[in-house]
């Protein structure tokens, strides 16, 4: 990889794209869960502000002013340096020629060892001298490191890269065990197993032989760069009489492979095999049938898309950083007048940072490899897996948002205005209406507020580099952006609105006032349309990501009985956050099954029944978190697991006190209520600030809070635990129900309680993701993990 590839590639870049500062496109580009391992772009460039500082000022003195005329010529500074001779021996210095500035070379470390490069300066004795030294020696660490870490990176692909060979060894051979397919006798018996199936065909009698070129079981895929690890598409090896099959490496694909290797557990998972896996014993049993086949195919297309994933980031790493390097060095020449990019940048490019091709021979391999095994041959097809375009922002969106955002607006102010004109405030029905219209259009308030805080809260994962989408496990290209989120719940707004207004002037026109029982099906006509969008079936309206929601929701509703992922136990939390919604839709289930919603009146308040499930599924979400907080604390073996169920197990034996306590009308049960609450909130307080979010850490860089802080504002962080405090107390409130306020409406207060308790999810849901994401960087995981379908072993392992 020559460097001036990347000095034209660099101009394309900037030429085509915005023009942005090299610093903010850099930092736009890295990956955010290794951003510590890429050059430290502005620190060496703070080093040469303060260099050009330094030479403004030499520059500036009296002797050099004198001879700053028009008519003076910029001469270079070696025509200044002592004359070194016009023979070799007469030079002393190990410089090549006069203008040279600085040598680099590579230092041997011990054995085991990484070698690292290290930069000679020449010209110390200058005047900022020591500043530019100090320049090359962060240069050189910063170089080093990123070696370093580009070559452990590769390391572990290639590893992965046998793993994968070894599976697509085992899968090959499962085809053929039971596709069976047709050829002469001649290859039967040992040559078989040198045979792969080329078309899933079992009928046909002649098969076309696909070359496998693989790497040797002992063999070391950097010391045999010239062997093929997967095979090459599109290659037929000529059939004949007595013509012998060649095949380059001491692993051909074989049936005896299935001997020395198990089809992993290939069932999804669902309550009933969970319940199985625990009440029956397993059956260890190897079989290989077209079930098997068809899940580890779609098992090796998972593994195989997200490896070449892996290979993609790991060449933008390089190629960043080589263009950082050429970048930093240009600076560097342009601030001190001295030829060092080119010597500096030849070292670079003879390194193994530049001159490796590794990656990119992989990549070609992957893509041949994937297209002829899981795309028929389909170039196309294959491609378009592999590469998945990104979503593009349509016009046609940011048009729609701004059209239902004012339209919800419009209405809004339509609303408040129709109220003061007509004065309801004051109406005889104004206690009627808020004891049971209100409660029923107050659900789609709930759910479009969440829906704003979540598009909050995208822009800003967004705004400062937290990679959601890995973090929850979306794939790339399906997640929804906080304009996307934000037009969902405009037009669920503008639904709800419409709904308000019609209902209100139904009333009070005299044409449409013996309609009552259409009036009151409004609201019911609403959230049938919402459920029915929710559940379509059809690819509209973001069906992946409905989908997705419709999972999740299910997963957390049978817990423990689903393996407990990120995007499970979230959605659960903000299910916490939605206790009164689920009230408003048991009292959709009241009002209009055995409540008189056609002269609107309803006894839901004097059922027992009502009361109880009052009560029930405010506690359903707190169960279903300390369900998920179980299954993590068995299969992780984590005692934090185990305290976080203690802290949801507290918030469900203070709902049963206060239950307790409304039923009994004793001073002993009010007691018992009141502590059970406050311990309950103190402990979940507790956790949201030092666990979830990671803050208040006494010997921290920044004090009371965290080494490493995504916002520079700490304020920020401190305002946001304040919060917090006070708003987790309207939490607790709305848990634990409400008494009659003055001058404002039971209903009216219920809803603002609650609305306060989504603003404040919204702003632990920020926090939350930023402290996961930063434990992503500590550890610098990026990618996800694949299951693989195959478990390879020996005699040895299968005997014990």
């Amino acid at each position: 990889m020559c460097v001036y590839i990347y000095y034209n590639l660099q101009k394309l870049i900037f030429f085509f794209g915005k023009k942005m500062k090299f610093g903010k496109e850099f930092a736009a580009q890295m990956v955010q869960e290794w951003r510590d391992a890429y050059m430290d772009y502005n620190s060496l460039k703070t080093v040469l502000k303060d260099i050009g500082r330094i030479r403004q000022r030499s520059v500036s003195t009296p002797v050099m002013a004198a001879s700053t005329s028009k008519s003076s010529l910029k001469r270079k500074v070696s025509f200044y340096r002592a004359f070194s001779g016009l023979t070799s021996r007469h030079r002393s210095s190990p410089r090549k020629n006069e203008d040279e500035v600085i040598l680099v070379h590579a230092v041997e470390q011990q054995e085991g060892a990484d070698g690292h490069y290290q930069t000679m300066f020449l010209m110390s004795s200058d005047t900022g001298g020591e500043y530019e030294l100090v320049f090359f020696r962060r240069l050189d660490d910063e170089f080093n490191k990123v070696l370093n870490f580009y070559k452990m990176k590769v390391q572990e692909v290639m590893d992965e890269a046998n793993e994968l060979t070894e599976q697509m060894d085992a899968l090959i051979a499962v085809r053929i065990n039971v596709d069976k397919p047709m050829v002469k006798s001649h290859f039967l018996g040992a040559d078989l197993e040198n045979l792969a199936s080329n078309e899933r065909n079992p009928g046909r009698q002649h098969m076309d032989l696909i070359q496998e070129i693989e790497m040797s079981a002992e063999g070391n895929l950097e010391e045999q760069n010239q062997n093929e690890i997967f095979e090459n598409s599109g290659d037929n090896y000529r059939k004949g009489k007595g013509q012998k099959i060649s095949i380059q490496g001491s692993r051909p694909t074989s049936l005896e492979i299935l001997d020395h290797a198990q089809i992993n557990n290939l069932t999804p998972e669902t309550p009933v095999s969970t319940l199985k896996a625990i009440l029956m014993s397993t059956n260890s049993a190897t079989s290989f049938g077209k079930k098997e086949l068809r899940k580890a195919e779609e098992l090796m297309t998972q593994a195989f898309t997200e490896f070449y994933r892996k290979l993609q980031i790991l060449k933008s790493y390089c190629f960043l950083n080589l263009l950082a390097f050429s970048k930093i060095m240009k600076k560097y020449e342009k601030i001190t007048s001295r030829n060092a990019s080119k010597t500096y940048m030849a070292m670079v490019d003879n390194s193994y940072l530049g001159s490796s091709d590794e990656i990119t021979r992989l990549m070609e391999r992957v893509e041949a490899t994937f297209i002829k095994h899981f795309a028929n041959g389909n170039h196309r097809k294959g491609m378009k897996i592999l590469r998945p375009k990104a979503r593009r922002e349509r016009h046609r969106i940011t048009f729609s948002l701004g059209f239902f955002s004012g339209c919800s607006l419009a209405l809004v102010v339509a609303t408040v205005v129709l109220i003061h004109a007509r004065d309801l405030l004051k109406s005889h029905g104004r206690t009627q209406y808020m004891d049971n219209m209100f409660p029923l259009y107050s659900l789609f308030g709930f759910i479009v507020l969440h829906m704003l805080m979540y598009s909050a809260n995208i822009y800003f994962w967004r705004r400062f580099r937290v990679n959601y989408s890995f973090i929850f496990g979306f794939k790339q290209g399906t997640e929804l952006g906080y304009r996307q989120v934000f037009l969902l719940s405009s037009v669920l707004a503008v639904l709800a609105l419409v709904g308000v207004i019609s209902n209100l002037d139904m009333e009070m026109d005299e044409r449409t006032r013996s309609f009552g029982a259409l009036t009151e099906l409004v609201p019911l006509g609403l959230l049938t349309v919402v459920v029915l969008i929710i559940f379509c079936p059809f690819n509209i309206i973001y069906r992946s990501s409905r989908f997705i929601l419709i999972q999740s929701a299910f997963h957390c509703l049978c817990a423990p009985l689903y393996k407990v992922t990120l995007q499970d136990f979230f959605l659960a939390d903000q299910l916490t956050s939605q206790v009164q919604a689920f009230r408003s839709l048991e009292f959709y289930v009241c009002y209009y099954g055995w409540g008189d919603f056609k002269i609107r009146s309803n006894k839901c308040q004097a059922s027992g029944v009502y009361n109880s499930f009052y009560f029930v599924v405010a506690i359903v979400p707190y169960w279903m978190r300390f369900l998920q907080s179980l299954r993590r604390l068995i299969e992780e073996k984590d005692a934090m697991h185990g305290y976080n169920g203690l802290k949801y197990f507290s918030i469900l034996v203070a709902v049963a006190m206060r239950t307790t306590h409304d039923l009994q009308k004793g001073m002993i049960w009010k007691i018992m209520a009141a502590v059970s609450s406050g311990v309950a909130t103190i402990i979940a307080t507790y956790w949201d600030i030092v666990v979830d979010w990671g803050l208040l850490r006494r010997d921290s860089k920044n004090p009371w809070l965290r080494d490493k802080l995504l916002v520079s504002n700490r304020s920020v962080y401190f305002a946001a635990m304040a919060l917090n405090v006070v708003l987790r107390l309207a939490w607790m409130q709305s848990v634990l129900g409400f008494r009659e306020a003055p001058f404002l409406h039971r209903q009216a207060l219920i809803a603002i309680v609650a609305c306060l308790e989504i603003i404040r999810r919204g702003i632990w849901n920020f926090f939350r993701l930023e402290n996961e994401h930063l434990n992503n960087v500590g550890k610098y995981r990026a990618f996800k993990s694949v299951p693989l379908p195959f478990h390879h072993y020996n005699d040895e392992d299968r005997n014990i």
